[in-house]
């Protein structure tokens, strides 16, 4: 059970690394060794008791002094990661403090002056707290949101003024005032590049009439130019007015992935100008096909209706993690962007799903990317649609 456990931290340290949870991530991966660590020699010092074979017993007291060491320098440690879980929330103190009560019961044991009562209720007590703490850790780092309460800091810094008052590298206005939607509206309108947010993770837009908009995009993101961009509509009436060449069976799967988080991968023509994308038609998708999708995410529907299609790419530099909150793409990003609309947390943690219906008449559909919608889902959409 104790190196279950600390198989279960081990994980929970490297989730939390992947959220940017320093703090969070080193407790967990610290706990996961000591707790390994004990539960080994707990187990080996079962498995071979000193009693029945001396010469082990005398190479158990040399290596005890090894553990005793051991145990100093995580008691240490450990009492840097009590001061500052005392900054981050309830739940990780108590880990940090039950961690100390833990190591100190290793300490005595390598000794072999651990009265066994105590043993039980400092383990009893520190399992519940530690599978606690990795359980919430696990759930809300994989949905990206507070599901399990951590509490709150026991301290909280003092920020200065200065800190305070520093501004923002952009315009960060929030997506639930008109005047900020307007405001971002405008500086794509002229050729600036926003972050934005969407029904998946947060986006990098740029109005399709803009070419060097969607150029600054490529730039900004440090994304190599052999990987498309796609677009984004605000609703499937805006494509039937452009009157693509799409086949009945492809009109009657994009009304039932649309609006969602599926982007379609068509055949590229010039009804694309139709649609309203304008100067910007070669510096979207490839050559001969181009992605779209139409979020399901009002103020982003809103925000399309007022700028027309938009050249659009996850708020991340190439190759790291998705965004899922404004803050990580004006950290990030910022000081390259004209403009971010603050929405809070992204619904999702992933991007979207990518299905190439090319060929949907003669061979089906493919599966490009697996995103938040599952390839099973869409297949089961797809199988639906043609079986009608």
């Amino acid at each position: 059970l104790i190196l279950i456990g600390g198989f279960v931290q081990l994980l929970a340290g490297f989730l939390a690394f992947r959220k940017y949870d320093h703090l969070g991530g080193a407790a967990f991966l610290t706990f996961s060794a000591l707790w390994s660590s004990y539960g080994a020699t707990r187990i080996l010092s079962a498995a071979y008791p000193p009693w029945q074979n001396l010469t082990l017993a005398s190479e158990n007291a040399r290596k005890s002094e090894g553990f005793t060491a051991g145990s100093v320098a995580f008691l240490l440690l450990n009492t840097f990661l009590i001061i500052l879980a005392s900054s981050f929330n309830v739940v990780l103190l108590l880990m940090t403090l039950a961690m100390e009560l833990l190591i100190i019961c290793f300490l005595l044991f390598t000794v072999e002056n651990l009265p066994w009562p105590f043993e039980i209720v400092m383990l009893s007590i520190f399992s519940i707290i530690c599978f606690y703490g990795a359980t919430a850790s696990l759930a809300n780092n994989m949905f990206g949101k507070d599901l399990i309460m951590m509490g709150p800091p026991l301290f909280v810094a003092e920020r200065s003024k200065e800190d305070h008052d520093d501004p923002p590298p952009c315009i960060c206005p929030k997506s639930h005032c008109t005047s900020g939607l307007r405001m971002i509206a405008d500086l794509l309108n002229t050729g600036a590049v926003c972050g934005v947010p969407t029904d998946t993770v947060y986006a990098l837009a740029a109005s399709c009439k803009h070419p060097q908009a969607i150029e600054k995009v490529y730039r900004i993101k440090d994304r190599p130019q052999e990987k498309p961009i796609c677009i984004f509509i605000s609703n499937l009436d805006q494509l039937r007015a452009a009157a693509p060449p799409i086949s009945p069976l492809l009109w009657d799967f994009m009304e039932n992935v649309y609006p969602g988080g599926i982007g379609c991968i068509i055949k590229k023509g010039e009804w694309l100008k139709k649609l309203g994308v304008g100067a910007g038609y070669s510096r979207v998708g490839t050559q001969d096909t181009i992605m779209i999708r139409v979020p399901d995410l009002t103020v982003l529907v809103h925000l399309i209706d007022m700028t027309g299609p938009l050249a659009i790419t996850s708020a991340n530099p190439s190759g790291e993690v998705d965004s899922t909150h404004h803050d990580m793409v004006i950290s990030r990003l910022g000081h390259k962007l004209e403009g971010v609309l603050c929405d809070g947390e992204s619904d999702e943690v992933v991007a979207s799903t990518v299905v190439n219906c090319t060929k949907i008449d003669e061979s089906g559909i493919n599966i490009v990317r697996e995103g938040c919608i599952p390839a099973g889902k869409v297949m089961q959409i797809f199988e639906r649609v043609k079986n009608r």
